[in-house]
């Protein structure tokens, strides 16, 4: 007989793992909702068009997709980013700005398997459409940041580099290079942490090779770390545009610092984002240590939404992903032990007790409560075993004894206590005693 097993790169949650999962995307909706922010949902299929140049070749060449019975060119969703934009676009004029929304789902990419990194995963999203200043870079960081202190995190475990591409365009452009050198640049910067001088290759294949004082200029900048250190490297550049994107540099570090986040906020002109619709500021989420992958990653698009049919609109957001931030988690011993413990557990005697057992076990579930009992007859003593090894906080004990006096027994499992309860009583005396366990 043929043994099955999950396709490479994909993932099952046994109850122990989807529990700790659960745990995650619980804090996250937590934090987003305390941002303002609203969940939506979209579908797992999407046309291939959608992503088709709007991602960028490396996400295009990661596509799971194919033709449908329809005969239509589709894909399962590798990123939110194009979705959202559609969803946006379509009822813009209808949503009241700024639009802020959030989502957590299931992503599909077909790439070399690695630590924190699978062909299924999934990502909380966060965007905000509609504000083209700082102000929105601010929230989002902000979020970003308390999603992940949210768990126990802090600056001593992770941090945040900002990178701005349109600061790039502009100083490159002091440098004399057109739109298609200056887009070469920029994927050159992208690799040059991972592959050094090899990551130029692309650029030279295309353009010849860079003049060494254009290169050295170029990797004096990929070095900034500091907006100090980026006014005086700009200053002889001059130019409005420049000052302009500088005036925003302030603003968006001055507004983070103001809520007291400047020891997670890291300037790094090395982040350049690999996705082809990335328009201003950019920035990556990355363990302190540096055994991880990134984080988190977003930026501005501000041209997407407009590209996909619907209006001009300024847009920024960022993704988590739940696999590499696990893994931090596991490191940092930040993973609780998620049990779930049943409230109540039902001891039952003979087939008369479980009769009367089974109209307080559905009253109890009815009102919420997390009840087990054994489905078949089995000695009092595997029961009490049973209860305690539950997790649960009382047992009611349905006995010959009771039955005939109308009561149950309750006995409280955390203060080792135990009374007669009527039987038209059990709901407000369960409620009464686990209120008290709780308050």
């Amino acid at each position: 007989m043929a043994t099955f097993q999950t396709l490479p790169g994909f993932r099952e949650f046994y109850p122990e793992d989807l529990a700790r999962r659960n745990h995650v995307f619980r804090l996250w909706r937590r934090t987003a909702g305390a941002f303002g922010f609203a969940e939506y949902d979209a579908p797992v299929l999407e046309p291939l068009e959608l992503y088709k140049a709007k991602s960028g070749d490396e996400i295009e060449n990661q596509l799971f997709n194919f033709t449908d019975k329809g005969g239509r060119e589709v894909a399962l969703r590798p990123e939110m980013t194009p979705t959202v934009c559609r969803l946006v676009g379509a009822r813009a004029s209808a949503l009241k700005r700024p639009i802020k929304w959030f989502s957590i789902a299931e992503f599909y990419r077909y790439e070399r398997m690695q630590k924190g990194r699978g062909r299924c995963f999934s990502q909380f999203n966060a965007d905000i459409f509609g504000e083209a200043g700082p102000e929105a870079e601010i929230e989002l960081i902000a979020l970003l940041v308390q999603c992940l202190c949210g768990f126990g995190l802090t600056e001593q475990d992770f941090y945040v580099r900002l990178s701005d591409r349109n600061l790039w365009f502009y100083y490159l452009e002091t440098l004399g290079l057109d739109e298609p050198r200056i887009r070469a640049v920029l994927g050159a910067v992208d690799r040059y942490e991972k592959h050094g001088d090899d990551a130029f290759k692309g650029y030279s294949e295309q353009f010849g090779p860079l003049a060494s004082d254009l290169k050295g200029k170029i990797l004096a900048f990929l070095q900034i770390k500091s907006l100090d250190a980026l006014e005086q490297v700009l200053a002889a550049s001059g130019g409005e545009k420049l000052a302009a994107r500088l005036t925003d540099w302030r603003r968006l570090l001055d507004g983070l610092a103001a809520m007291g986040l400047a020891s997670f906020i890291q300037v790094d002109l090395g982040v350049v984002r690999g996705l082809a619709y990335y328009t201003g500021f950019v920035f990556e989420a990355f363990d302190r240590k540096g055994e991880l992958r990134a984080l988190a990653g977003g930026g501005r698009y501000d041209d997407l939404v407009e590209k996909l049919g619907g209006p001009a609109l300024p847009a920024t957001g960022f993704a988590i992903g739940d696999m590499t931030f696990a893994l931090l988690l596991e490191q940092r011993g930040l993973v609780p032990n998620l049990v779930q413990a049943a409230d109540i557990y039902c001891v039952i005697g003979g087939a008369a007790e479980r009769k009367a057992a089974f109209a307080d076990i559905q009253a109890l579930r009815a009102a919420g409560y997390r009840v087990d009992y054994p489905l078949k007859e089995v000695a009092f003593g595997k029961q009490f075993k049973a209860a305690a090894e539950s997790g649960a906080r009382i047992a009611l004990i349905y006995g010959t004894d009771e039955l005939a006096k109308g009561v149950v027994k309750l006995r409280d499992l955390t203060e080792r206590s135990e009374r007669d309860v009527p039987r038209d009583q059990v709901l407000a005396m369960v409620r009464d005693s686990i209120s008290g366990q709780t308050g």
